[in-house]
């Protein structure tokens, strides 16, 4: 028979109908990932990066709720604290290998382990021996209550029964880690050349500020069922540029959309905007370390009164955000707290707040003088404007602002190196646990503002060893109203999230963890 020549092949090839042009997402991320190490990240950029790339004992579907995962079934001891799962047979890592019960123990000492400096080991204390080890109290792994009854069954055991742990196993700390790629890389793992990955998809491209890429991973047990062939995740610290990349088709997932152009975006996009409830808390956090506020809650409940919520959400956010008086925001069972002066009027708070401010020691004479630090973004600078327009004429605070790219503010965040820093915190499971949690005095750097009370941190150990629903609700709201009172933090709003999402996309169910995979979204060509 004879040859085509090559170019003719080509062109037939090209053209086809049975061959298929890849199918290509590009999702804006938000920020530059800090890094993709699952054990040293902490944020939602590269989580979300992360739960496509990596897969633990449970996962989430579509709606954001927990379905097994590398586990396809376990069990429960009758008194809670014995978990024994049973692995797939058919979980590998992308070069082919099996995951195994190993891969996970080795994944959560090296979590728990203090030379990790992991900012999120907390995740992990529920089990038994995990926060003595991670606290350096005790040096042996193996008192850490994980092991591998044989490569495809895992026992964890809890300290006390806790009745979110299998929530808590979807966040990126519990997933597995590719031992062999660790120790033969190091902290180089994670460069697409050495990673391995048992998610529906594996690093393929890092090129900093512009991209990620992620490609299928055809060694992923649910491969044949997954559309997408590869997606891009765009750093979009910048919202109206981002929007500006939508309109021009460059983008098929927005990370978020300009408070001052909701309205707008609402005409233009009818179909593609959407506007959802979030399980997450904006606050800013005061460093208990500084002169001012430290030894003085007058002066720190003064500044809390003095900002007008629903101006902050109605005429700034403009997103249907919901005013917080409290720190946790709407989870299943449990009541949610508030400041007492919600209930006061306006002119009641600003009265209030003035001589809270001219009792701590301030006023006309002696103006306080502060720094708001906040993470490059337009919505967060137009509120920390907004704030500090709100403190000088109440108070007559003057204030400063300090814009800093993610990494740098993570680093500034880390070493106090701020007065008055933006944060906000999106909750790890459907549990007030995953907020009161932040603030016991034991948890390091994620207790941003440096808040240390032993009354709040009895009652937390209370709350973690507490079999009784009831009497374990109690204790957490109760830690709730001492965290109010003695305001280390200024809640201002609970959060809701805005995207624009390409029609050509489909797949995409609202949910309030505001998790996504990759995997479950379908693009028309």
């Amino acid at each position: 028979m004879r040859k085509l020549p090559r170019l003719l092949l080509a062109l037939c090839l090209l053209y086809s109908p049975f061959v298929l042009a890849e199918t290509v997402l590009k999702r804006g991320n938000g920020t530059e990932p800090e890094t993709l190490d699952i054990h040293k990240s902490s944020g939602v950029s590269e989580a979300n990066i992360q739960r496509d790339m990596f897969e633990g004992l449970v996962t989430e579907d579509a709606f954001g709720k927990l379905q097994p995962g590398v586990a396809e079934k376990w069990e429960i001891s009758a008194d809670g604290k014995r978990y024994t799962f049973h692995l797939r047979n058919d979980s590998q890592w992308s070069d082919g290998t099996p995951v195994t019960a190993d891969d996970f123990v080795y994944a959560y000492h090296r979590a728990l382990d203090p030379a990790t400096a992991s900012d999120y080991a907390f995740i992990l204390w529920p089990i038994a021996g995990a926060e003595a080890f991670s606290k350096g109290e005790q040096k042996d792994p193996a008192q850490i209550g994980v092991k591998a009854i044989d490569p495809h069954t895992l026992e964890i055991n809890l300290k006390a029964p806790t009745p979110y742990f299998l929530g808590m196993l979807m966040h990126p700390m519990a997933y597995p880690a590719p031992k062999q790629a660790i120790e033969k890389s190091g902290k180089d793992w994670i460069k697409p050349e050495n990673i391995r990955c048992n998610g529906a998809y594996c690093l393929s491209e890092w090129i900093p500020q512009d991209h990620i890429k992620l490609v299928k991973n055809p060694h992923y047990r649910r491969a044949a069922e997954v559309n997408i062939d590869s997606v891009y995740y765009i750093p979009t610290e910048d919202q109206s540029s981002e929007l500006k990349r939508y309109r021009a088709g460059e983008i098929d997932i927005t990370y978020d959309v300009p408070a001052d152009q909701i309205k707008t975006v609402e005409k233009d996009f009818p179909a593609d905007f959407r506007s959802t409830p979030y399980i997450g808390t904006y606050y800013y956090a005061l460093n208990l370390e500084n002169p001012a506020f430290k030894g003085n809650p007058k002066l720190r409940r003064a500044l809390s009164l003095a900002l007008d919520r629903d101006i902050l959400t109605d005429k700034i956010t403009q997103s249907g955000e919901i005013p917080a008086w409290g720190w946790v925001p709407p989870v299943d069972h449990y009541t949610q707290q508030n400041m007492e002066e919600k209930s006061l009027d306006k002119a009641a708070r600003t009265q209030l707040a003035q001589s809270l401010y001219a009792e701590s020691g301030y006023g006309a004479d002696k103006p306080l003088e502060l720094e708001i630090l906040y993470n490059t973004s337009d919505n967060n600078k137009k509120l920390a404007i907004a704030i500090a327009a709100m403190w000088k004429q109440v108070l007559g605070v003057k204030t400063s602002l300090r814009n800093e790219e993610w990494k740098v503010y993570l680093s500034s965040r880390k070493q106090k190196q701020f007065q008055v820093v933006r944060s906000s915190w999106v909750g790890d499971y459907n549990d007030a646990h995953t907020f009161l949690s932040l603030f016991k005095s034991d948890v390091g750097e994620m207790n941003t503002a440096g808040y240390n009370n032993p009354e709040y941190d009895r009652l937390m150990q209370e709350a973690e060893t507490q079999s009784d629903t009831n009497k374990r609700r109690e204790a957490l709201e109760q830690a709730e109203r001492i965290l109010l009172a003695d305001t280390p933090i200024i809640p201002i709003y609970y959060n809701t999230t805005q995207h624009l999402i390409s029609p050509k996309l489909s797949g995409w169910e609202n949910n309030v963890m505001d998790v996504h995979q990759t995997q479950y979204l379908r693009l028309k060509p």
